[in-house]
């Protein structure tokens, strides 16, 4: 788990916008269209490992995921979310 002084320091690398933990249900979905093949990252390369941890930047377009504690805050890294039901991404 991120530091929270850590997480209160951290911005968007992009946009300089504060980020947030990423909440349980967010993950799971994630993970959902992960395992489904339906995921890439900003460099567009395919995610296939499980997201345990993320944060996510303040627009709630952009997750930014943590591994072994440690957050990787690379714009090419970031995974795009969602911005609605109907599953586009806020980048498109």
């Amino acid at each position: 788990m991120v530091d929270q002084e850590l997480l209160d320091i951290l911005v968007c690398p992009e946009t300089k916008q504060p980020v947030r933990t990423a909440e349980s249900d967010l993950l799971e979905r994630l993970n959902t269209a992960i395992r489904e093949g339906k995921v890439t990252n900003r460099g567009g390369d395919a995610v296939s490992d499980q997201v345990r941890e993320g944060l996510v930047r303040e627009d709630g377009s952009l997750l930014y995921p943590v591994r072994d504690d440690i957050p990787i805050m690379l714009i090419d890294e970031a995974i795009p979310l969602p911005n609605s039901d109907d599953g586009t991404t806020a980048d498109h």
